[in-house]
């Protein structure tokens, strides 16, 4: 099993990181982060070379993660929460996930060859909606084929307690890597209709 994490902070020591930290050591398998912070990919910028051709014409880092996307068996979402929505440099990287979309839709054919299960885990201070964000990260794994995704792991109140003294997350986390591993239960598809 390989489960690969994409990480919106540009936090290193950060709650995003400590949760991960916890999340990983209760992953079996094979585990791989990607740091969107400090990566060299750069945003789509519309070229529609996507739109006949597989893949994408920009050369940069892109195209080792592409590689990551398409080879895990789970794939992870992990972001602060910056004015309700995930962090700007994760939705940079993401944004080159239109290959796979323009692929399936305009051209129908299917890059990414295995479904995958997905995962959002999501840290912020105060107690303000999380929602937008994990609508965004819903729809942004299930463009990357997760066909089941977990509902949404939110840790809110960090600017008061920090992740790793908060006390549901470890039953959360617990619950999430349940998931990865198919040992709990999954979700009908309809992941962040209940929020």
């Amino acid at each position: 099993m390989k489960t690969l994490i994409i990480n919106g902070s540009p936090r290193k020591h950060g709650d995003t990181a400590q949760m991960i930290r916890k999340l990983r050591e209760k992953l079996p398998g094979e585990v791989e982060e990607f740091v969107c912070y400090g990566s060299e990919i750069g945003g789509c910028v519309d070229c529609r070379y996507c739109w006949k051709e597989d893949g994408c014409c920009r050369k940069d880092g892109w195209q080792e993660l592409d590689r990551k996307i398409r080879e895990c068996d789970n794939l992870l979402i992990a972001s602060p929460v910056y004015f309700f929505e995930l962090t700007g440099r994760l939705l940079d990287v993401f944004s080159r996930v239109q290959s796979y979309w323009c692929a399936r839709f305009y051209r129908k054919k299917e890059l990414i060859p295995k479904v995958k299960r997905g995962g959002i885990l999501l840290v912020g201070g105060g107690n303000g909606s999380m929602e937008r964000a994990a609508e965004t990260a819903s729809l942004l794994l299930k463009d990357m084929r997760c066909v089941e995704i977990a509902p949404p792991v939110c840790c809110h109140n960090t600017d008061r307690v920090p992740a790793e003294e908060n006390e549901q997350m470890e039953g959360e986390l617990t619950r999430l890597a349940g998931f990865f591993s198919g040992t709990s239960a999954g979700t009908d598809g309809n992941d962040t209709d209940s929020l």
